[in-house]
């Protein structure tokens, strides 16, 4: 068996073609970033033993309760930045404002976006949890980043990823040239050295086809008619107009639902919904949907918010949130037919007339 290329290897290679002083520049900040997910890695790992399980007695930016394995997260992808001198400042889910480089606020060329800890309510359960980021270009280099040097669309993003703490540690990343797949090496890091991420899969390329989805059925009421009528057809199988069976899937973390995707395909919806007509969506679209939309068209996906494309919006505020639709690219281009024809009827009663358990009496 070859010999496997380290991260920072892999990045050189994937970067061949970038100004030697920008590959240097990124694969010092995905560095960085990368050494702050293995701490996080070590912290998951222990569990309670660690101390990092229950409540942190404290709120987000959004108001939501903190667990304390967000709060230490957090810390840790903020100390590991602070000290890339590449960074400018960077923006956390857990932050309402942005947060400047000690050293480095006017000279970093890049700024950072993240979600410390995807799936947090998860943890007690021990189920998958994950590290999502983003590195933006600091289009106002030498100057103080503000909230406005943020607002930028996703299509600009120069490094997205995210980081998987399941079995194994899984980091998926893309700088615009493909996704890239690395595992970290627990067995490293012996003396105080920094610990190894070795890449396991290069080209990492999402199944056009997929007999799979994704979604909170619990919310089925709420749904707008293309969304209606999308699952009610999959839930219909083989009888229905797909005339294929569907299995659905809903773990609540997103870097676990996407993950699945990049392995096997499928596909992971958060619908807009009308529950609270002033907020379109749930997820936030720079520190979540963002990332996660680089990275499927990178390996071959689409990904919508059901009428445009992620990667096209513009930020209006640090915490926006929209509607994420993304996955297997046939399914999703179904599906924003559908969103292009709202007005028509669900041909398909989903559930039957009752719930997704009780079938109705004849």
């Amino acid at each position: 068996m070859h010999e496997m290329l380290t991260l920072e290897q892999a990045l050189a290679q994937n970067l061949s073609d970038a100004a030697p002083e920008v590959a240097t520049a990124l694969i010092d900040t995905i560095g960085a970033i990368a050494q702050a997910c293995a701490r996080i890695s070590d912290l998951a790992g222990q569990g309670m033993l660690a101390g990092a399980h229950g409540l942190a007695d404290s709120a987000n930016s959004q108001g939501e309760a903190q667990k304390k394995l967000d709060v230490l997260s957090d810390e840790l992808m903020s100390h590991h930045l602070d000290g890339c001198r590449h960074v400018a400042g960077w923006a956390s889910e857990e932050h309402e404002c942005h947060l400047l480089s000690k050293q480095h606020a006017r000279k970093g060329r890049y700024l950072v976006v993240y979600d410390p800890l995807d799936g947090s309510s998860n943890i007690e359960a021990n189920i998958s949890i994950g590290t999502i980021f983003s590195v933006l270009p600091h289009v106002y280099s030498g100057m103080l980043p503000t909230d406005s040097s943020y607002m930028q669309p996703g299509h600009e993003q120069l490094v997205a990823g995210y980081v998987l703490y399941g079995p194994a540690t899984i980091m998926v990343l893309s700088c615009r040239r493909g996704v890239l797949m690395f595992t970290l090496d627990k067995r490293s890091g012996a003396h105080g050295e920094p610990m190894r991420w070795l890449l396991t899969q290069e080209a990492v390329q999402i199944p056009a086809h997929t007999k799979e989805f994704a979604i909170n059925a619990s919310n089925q009421r709420f749904w707008e008619k293309p969304v209606q009528r999308y699952i009610a057809e999959c839930v219909a199988g083989e009888n229905g107009p797909r005339m294929k069976d569907f299995n659905m899937r809903w773990v609540a973390s997103m870097v676990a639902e996407v993950h699945r995707i990049m392995t096997r395909g499928g596909v992971f919806m958060y619908p807009r919904d009308t529950r609270e007509p002033r907020k379109p969506g749930r997820l936030r679209l720079m520190y979540e949907a963002a990332p996660m939309a680089m990275l499927v068209e990178q390996a071959g996906g689409r990904a919508v918010n059901g009428t445009s494309e992620l990667l096209d919006l513009i930020p209006d505020t640090l915490h926006q949130r929209v509607p994420v639709i993304l996955g297997s690219r046939e399914e999703i281009d179904r599906i924003v037919s559908y969103h292009a024809d709202p007005h028509e009827n669900v041909s398909w009663q989903l559930f039957k007339t009752r719930s997704l358990f009780v079938q109705p009496q004849a």
